[in-house]
């Protein structure tokens, strides 16, 4: 599942140890592995092997430039959502023919940098976007190949700010009508149909939503490449990962958790959606974001202060919600671990906090852990997806540093943020 792991009670990362890195270059701190990356694309490519098919990795999970290099170099495509993302692929090395531009909200600025790149495809969400794209194309005197997302109706079990795929979110066009927009489209002078594409949600660890959503979609799919001869469906990303349990030793767990909630393995999911697709006629596109990163990266912060109240112990961490803010916004999980494990310490029940100025600031509640204090490390696990792409300078305060680990090696791919770095931007009015 990934790369860390303990050795004689200290945690690595490949074969780096974590505490020499937080060392060198400090907390709060992320740390993401080469090895898992590259394996978590490697086994999906190869389990997808009975499809033609394409991943195109979702920038947004984690775009850091050195990430995305090492993604276009294992044959990645890429999914974008902003022409920022596109500018990223192409400072990483990447094709713009491999992305696919999604949003519901292009400008006419960055349809107009993509098309001057030659995306592979913008993913329509809605009418006027697709006349808008065909406006632009027109003045530039291109055509656009577009996909209409289709939003199937079909609710995908997850947290509420990142399901996509019900009528009641503002993503996609409803089956009722996408047939009609198709239609609309092939009579417009400078966009061609190149295919179709969903996505029902992020953070979705069971395959019951994707099978029922390929269900409604593949008859669809049919009709529009005898129609159109379209090169491919989309099938989106949003494989679960696991949060709870990710990082154990026999039985024994620093933070302990009763239950644990998993993600779907490769096998699960592709035994799932392929018997649906095969046979289809086009290329199959995937766009797996926190599949591949998620539990490929980790946050090290250090403690420091213990604070002992008539409620309730609290562990004060350097890192704080404007460096991850999963659990704040999304009540996300993350398992939170010692760098240097003492399996003698006793357990206490403790919120770990940061030192943000808002109650939300917290990574984990009344949670069972190993007793610490000031000056120890930590590593808050599965911060890979959605961790540093979301910070902020919230409070003020300096974005981390971040580091790619291969092997025995750790390498700087992102200096720490100082304080100079905050006003940069900012002129007297």
């Amino acid at each position: 599942m990934h790369s860390f792991h303990y050795r004689e009670n200290k945690l690595f990362c490949e074969d780096t140890d974590l505490a020499r890195v937080a060392e060198t270059y400090g907390t709060p701190l992320y740390v993401y592995s080469r090895r898992t990356i590259t394996d978590h694309y490697r086994r999906l490519d190869s389990a997808l092997k009975e499809l033609d098919h394409e991943i195109c990795y979702a920038v947004k999970a984690n775009s850091n430039v050195s990430l995305l290099h090492l993604l276009a170099e294992v044959g990645a495509g890429f999914d974008i959502v902003s022409g920022g993302e596109l500018y990223r692929v192409l400072t990483a090395g990447g094709s713009a023919s491999k992305c696919t531009f999604a949003g519901v909200g292009k400008t006419r600025e960055e349809i107009s940098y993509a098309l001057h790149n030659d995306v592979l495809s913008f993913n329509v969400e809605s009418e006027e976007e697709l006349f808008t794209i065909d406006s632009v194309a027109k003045t530039l005197g291109k055509t656009a190949p577009i996909a209409l997302r289709v939003n199937p109706d079909v609710d995908a079990a997850t947290h509420k700010y990142i399901s996509t795929g019900k009528s009641q979110n503002k993503f996609g066009i409803g089956l009722d009508r996408v047939e009609l927009l198709y239609e609309q489209a092939a009579a417009l002078s400078h966009v061609k149909i190149v295919g179709v594409q969903t996505h029902i949600g992020s953070q979705i660890t069971e395959s019951g939503p994707f099978v029922e959503a390929l269900e409604k979609l593949v008859p669809l799919v049919k009709r529009l490449r005898d129609r159109y001869q379209i090169q491919f469906f989309s099938i989106g990303g949003g494989i679960g990962i696991v949060y709870r349990g990710s990082l154990e030793s026999g039985n024994e767990q620093w933070w302990s958790d009763s239950t644990t909630k998993g993600g779907m393995t490769i096998e699960e999911y592709v035994f799932a959606v392929v018997p649906l697709l095969k046979g289809i006629g086009v290329r199959v596109l995937l766009e797996p974001g926190r599949f591949l990163v998620g539990n490929a990266g980790v946050l090290l912060c250090q403690v420091l202060y213990v604070k002992q109240t008539t409620a309730k112990r609290f562990v004060i961490v350097d890192a704080g919600m404007n460096d991850l803010i999963r659990p704040a916004l999304y009540e996300g999980y993350h398992e939170v671990v010692p760098v240097a494990r003492n399996p003698k310490q006793p357990i206490v029940t403790a919120d770990v906090v940061g030192p943000v100025c808002e109650s939300g600031d917290f990574f984990a509640l009344d949670r069972e852990i190993s007793d610490c204090q000031a000056g120890d490390l930590v590593a808050i696990m599965s911060a890979g997806a959605y961790g540093f792409s979301m910070a902020s300078n919230y409070n003020s305060r300096p974005l981390p540093a971040e580091v790619l680990v291969d092997g025995t090696e750790a390498h700087l791919i992102r200096r720490r943020q100082n304080y100079a770095d905050l006003v940069e931007f900012e002129v007297e009015g």
